[in-house]
């Protein structure tokens, strides 16, 4: 199956600003499934890491290195979580290209909450008629009790995404909940960020 883009969740950096080695994975099975691309970085960081570091840009240098011409290589930084991801990646890029057949790679731990997010944000009106399939990179890279945190998290995020999402049917009420409530991006959480969590940190 051929698509018209494919997109990568990020995955988190190290501190020395390359893409954690889950996170190349991610990458690493979507150029594997398809060559040619175009391919989508997400994510401008997260909100767990003591400051914002651009996974998006890691993510299209880690590109570069395996090969992939830089005109298919598309970023977005704007992001800070899975549900930023998807609406980004929607308005920013897909939207505007009228690319419609997406395949979005990412973590098998990650997917479950992925998938669900997407679909959800890629169905909302206007509807444009989106065709969505996914790809799970392995978990091998993160193990043991790392791992399993991260499951426990991806689960209890989950939970809380599927008891809102219904609260939404249009892409502007995404948007204005997003500046009004969501903490990783009203104005009140970037004037007053959370207090740094190094064991949340950990974990992307």
């Amino acid at each position: 199956m051929s698509f018209d883009a494919v997109i990568i969740p990020g995955g988190g950096v190290c501190d020395d600003g390359r893409l954690t080695d889950w996170a190349a994975q991610r990458f690493d099975c979507a150029v594997a499934i398809q060559p040619e691309g175009p391919f989508i970085a997400l994510s401008g960081g997260t909100p767990h890491k003591s400051a914002p570091v651009f996974e998006a840009y890691a993510g299209a240098k880690y590109l570069l290195s395996l090969g992939v011409p830089s005109d298919r290589i598309y970023t977005e930084i704007s992001s800070y979580d899975t549900i930023g991801n998807a609406f980004f990646a929607r308005v920013q890029h897909c939207d505007v290209r009228s690319w419609r057949r997406l395949l979005v790679v990412t973590s098998l731990f990650h997917m479950p909450r992925t998938e669900a997010i997407f679909r959800w944000l890629f169905g909302l009106a206007p509807h444009a008629g989106y065709e969505l399939a996914f790809e799970a990179s392995p978990d091998g890279l993160m193990t043991g009790e790392l791992l399993e945190r991260r499951r426990e998290r991806e689960a209890a995020s989950l939970a809380a995404f599927l008891e809102k999402a219904d609260r939404f049917r249009s892409l502007a009420e995404v948007h204005a909940w997003m500046y009004a409530g969501h903490e990783a991006y009203r104005a009140e959480s970037v004037a007053n960020p959370r207090p740094f969590d190094p064991e949340l940190a950990g974990l992307y």
